[in-house]
């Protein structure tokens, strides 16, 4: 039973049993009872007025919370000129104002939130209570190369992305750098906060790729041209000493060829070291449009009677319509040629190389059947100066890394299953 309800109840049991009083007390003599009857008609106005100055307050604080509730705080009250009601208002209006102006913060302060995980350049992936992924920036998509619709509500420890996988390792606070593909570097950082009274997590990824290459061909750069300068310094002037003592020394064919092959190993340092130098003084990729199906197949035949010798054949299956590709055709050379050299060494013997190309956009996968990455070299294929083989330079590799990076074509080696292995290269850029 509501308030206002009860108390007319009361007034009206109160003054009929007033007036039934009245009638039995009175009813000898009319004077006292119309008297009487007009005391309680004055009574019931005072207690109607009462009911009014009692119940309409009730009734603002009622349109109060149902504003609150519907979480409009535009809507105030006027003042009425009663003082107790006056001061209820203005305590409300004060409410709604500072109410109104907490909101509008918090939105703006949301929206800013939202426009800086939009637009940061770090991927960021945040979590609902029960771990699935419930936003993305367009960064972390992009890093994921996933659709938006395809990430969203799948639970991160199901997710078979290799990074999403590292991620359900992290706990909160944790951070950690891992290598994909070889060529790839990530920072992942895990945190979180308390939303509700319960905890929910944030990741960030951080590409470091463009950073550790720049750091490292820096580092590796100031080496080579040392070794460079060095090398070159002393074995020109050594090799025109053996020149000249070998025109002017009498025959001795064991002196004579002695001098050849310290002529020779100093002929196969040099190369050896203009190799080295050749990486770091690669210019600029002078762009051009490129059949890429034309030069696998003359670069193929140029490679061909070097792969006859270990019994492997090449196979092509390739777009049905030509697919042009932007880049510099000579440095482009130099990719696809150490991309089958590896491919053929990596055959022991009797196999087989498949050029594979797809359009919009352009890939090319060269594939091998031989013997695959071991998974302890996998990160590590793309290091400056590291080769899986005994007398490998650890050069191919390296030069088709800055090739690649400085055209802006992202690209991956790795073993998908035993006894394939494939070099991907998408032509994105």
């Amino acid at each position: 039973m509501k308030l206002r309800t009860k108390y007319i109840l009361f007034v009206g049991i109160l003054h009929l049993l007033a007036l039934v009083l009245t009638f039995f007390i009175f009813r000898e003599d009319k004077i006292l009872f119309i008297a009487a009857e007009v005391l309680i008609l004055f009574s019931v106005f005072l207690s109607w007025q009462l009911y009014q100055q009692l119940i309409q307050p009730l009734k603002t604080l009622l349109q109060g919370t149902d504003a609150i509730r519907d979480r409009d705080f535009n809507i105030k009250f006027l003042t009425t000129g009663k003082y107790e009601m006056d001061q209820l208002i203005e305590v409300y209006n004060k409410m709604m104002d500072q109410l109104r102006v907490e909101r509008t913060r918090q939105e703006q302060q949301h929206f800013f939130l939202e426009k800086l995980i939009y637009t940061s350049p770090t991927g960021i992936i945040i979590l609902d209570y029960d771990q699935n992924i419930r936003q993305l920036n367009p960064k972390a998509l992009q890093l994921l190369n996933l659709q938006e619709k395809d990430a969203l509500q799948k639970t991160i420890q199901t997710a078979s992305h290799p990074i999403l996988k590292e991620i359900n390792q992290l706990a909160s606070g944790e951070s950690k750098t891992i290598h994909l593909n070889g060529a790839e570097t990530y920072k992942l950082q895990k945190s979180h906060f308390i939303d509700r009274g319960f905890a929910r997590y944030f990741v960030m990824i951080e590409e470091l790729s463009a950073e550790i290459l720049a750091a490292e061909k820096k580092a590796y750069g100031k080496v080579i041209r040392m070794m460079a300068h060095e090398v070159n310094n002393t074995i020109g002037p050594v090799n025109s000493i053996l020149q000249s003592t070998l025109q002017t020394s009498r025959k001795n064919a064991a002196i004579d060829n002695a001098l050849q092959v310290a002529i020779d190993r100093n002929s196969s340092l040099n190369s050896f070291m203009r190799n080295f130098a050749d990486v770091v003084r690669l210019p600029v990729p002078n762009k051009k449009t490129i059949d890429l199906h034309t030069m696998l197949k003359q670069l193929s035949q140029l490679m061909l009677l070097k792969a006859a010798e270990k019994k492997i054949k090449f196979q092509f299956n390739l777009e049905s319509s030509p697919v042009t590709v932007l880049a510099d055709p000579q440095q482009m050379e130099l990719v696809i040629i150490n991309i089958i050299k590896n491919a053929a060494e990596a055959i022991e013997q009797e196999g087989m190389i498949t050029f594979i190309t797809h359009a919009g956009p352009g890939q090319l996968i060269i594939r091998d059947n031989g013997k695959g990455i071991p998974s302890s070299a996998a990160e590590n294929l793309f290091t400056p100066f590291f080769s899986t083989r005994p007398d490998g330079q650890g050069i191919g590799l390296t030069l088709i890394k800055e090739i690649l990076v400085a055209h802006g074509f992202p690209f991956s080696l790795k073993t998908t299953m035993a006894g394939t292995t494939d070099f991907m290269i998408s032509f994105e850029a």
